[in-house]
């Protein structure tokens, strides 16, 4: 007994009464042990986790986008206009934008791996409804269901890499994450519209069900147990725009991916006018451009890690010339392979550098970060769709690359001025 406060215990006992609850101490050194006891395990041959991931990003996105090569074929069956039909590609992307921070803010302390599956799951239901839909309403509502899973799985499959891989490593493991988008452009999407043109549009549909059930199984046996690094609520979200960093990055990817998109959704019809360019031409030259962009991904993948800012401003550079450049240099079948050979390589590299870009400017607060990006990407996707389709009716075709030229410029600038006032 000192000062008549504190109780010691007898010479040579070291445990608790029976029944009593260890100190706080011991109970947080335990809980601490225990976190990092899984990350340590989690850190150790992981590199088939962080394929599992990558082939489920591949899948999301090619999900995604599978209506872009079967819109004749799904508007025909389901008797509905091609207009229409597109709506199919609209509505995932504007319900994973509020999808994305609300389901980070509804899993809380769930544990990431099982979570993770059951997104995959969700999307293996939503194209096997896709491919069962006797009509146009089943089908949007298999597609909202698709928008719920991209919104999920990208809130937290862009920050995943840094907790199944040693730091050494976690660029590498984000570049592979993400190389399922560029991927997905090459791969995906041209076998699901050819799976369509070949057997049936509902084929195309299972198919990418099977493997996002596949995808489901092989995370569930690759991915080790990812405890929540911290929940945060719905009402905390809106204070991650108080970090000036993050802002920054999350107003240049809004300009970045309204811009690409304003341009890139009209570019068939732009090299049909500007370089006359037929139906093989333009096939050809989108493949190419794919392939640049797979390349673009790893590429900006080995600098990026660092300094995303650099980079940034270098695949702004090369985006902002080559939209710009198109309206003038793409006249000739050459000059519009190179303009897109230049473009695929830049916007290869955007969303592996603007997602570490977010990842850096909120270390501690990653999976909320990564879902306002991807909330702002998806929006992004259906501004400059839309503004992009308003430039080409209301001026001309041509004119798209001009808007979204100037876009990029402006996130160039925005880039610019951060790291002045950073200085």
């Amino acid at each position: 007994m000192s000062n008549g406060t504190e109780l010691t215990a007898p010479a040579g006992t070291s445990r608790s009464p029976r029944g009593a609850r260890p100190p706080l101490r011991a109970r947080l050194r335990a809980r601490l042990g225990a976190r990092l006891g899984a990350c340590a395990g989690a850190r150790r041959g992981a590199w088939p986790a962080v394929v599992a991931v990558a082939v489920g990003t591949f899948a999301v996105v090619t999900t995604e986008m599978l209506p872009v090569g079967l819109l004749p074929s799904i508007g025909s069956a389901l008797a509905v206009s091609d207009g229409t039909a597109g709506l199919a590609m609209t509505v995932p992307g504007l319900v994973a934008a509020p999808a994305a921070p609300l389901l980070t803010v509804t899993v809380g302390r769930c544990d990431r791996r099982p979570v993770l599956c059951g997104l995959m799951g969700l999307l293996a239901v939503a194209n096997l409804l896709s491919a069962l839909a006797p009509g146009f309403p089943v089908l949007l509502f298999a597609r909202v269901l698709v928008g719920v899973s991209i919104g999920g799985v990208w809130s937290i499959a862009g920050g995943l890499a840094v907790r199944l891989m040693p730091e050494r490593s976690a660029g590498r493991a984000t570049t592979l994450i993400f190389s399922g988008i560029a991927v997905a452009s090459v791969l995906g999407v041209p076998t699901g519209t050819l799976i369509g043109d070949l057997v049936h549009w509902r084929i195309a549909f299972a198919a990418f069900a099977a493997l996002s059930l596949a995808v489901a199984a092989a995370m569930a046996v690759t991915l080790p147990p990812l405890p929540a690094t911290g929940a945060i609520r719905l009402r905390e979200v809106p204070g991650l725009f108080r970090n000036v960093r993050l802002r920054t990055g999350l107003v240049t990817t809004l300009l970045l991916v309204t811009g690409h998109f304003g341009a890139y959704t009209y570019v068939r019809p732009v090299l049909e006018e500007v370089a006359g360019a037929g139906t093989g031409l333009i096939s050809a030259l989108l493949l190419a451009y794919g392939v640049a962009g797979v390349a673009g991904n790893f590429l900006a993948g080995t600098t990026t890690h660092g300094d995303p800012r650099r980079t940034l401003m270098v695949i702004f550079t090369l985006l902002a010339a080559a939209e710009l450049l198109v309206p003038v240099a793409g006249a000739t079948a050459a000059g519009a392979a190179v303009l897109l050979l230049v473009w695929g390589l830049a916007y290869g590299g955007v969303s592996v550098t603007c997602q570490t870009w977010v990842l850096h400017a909120a270390p501690d607060a990653r999976e909320a970060a990564s879902a306002l990006y991807v909330g702002v990407f998806n929006v992004a996707i259906s501004l400059g769709a839309l503004l992009g389709g308003r430039a080409a009716d209301g001026i001309a075709v041509p004119s798209v690359m001009w808007f979204g030229g100037a876009l990029v410029v402006l996130a160039l600038a925005n880039v610019v001025l951060s790291g002045r006032r950073r200085r």
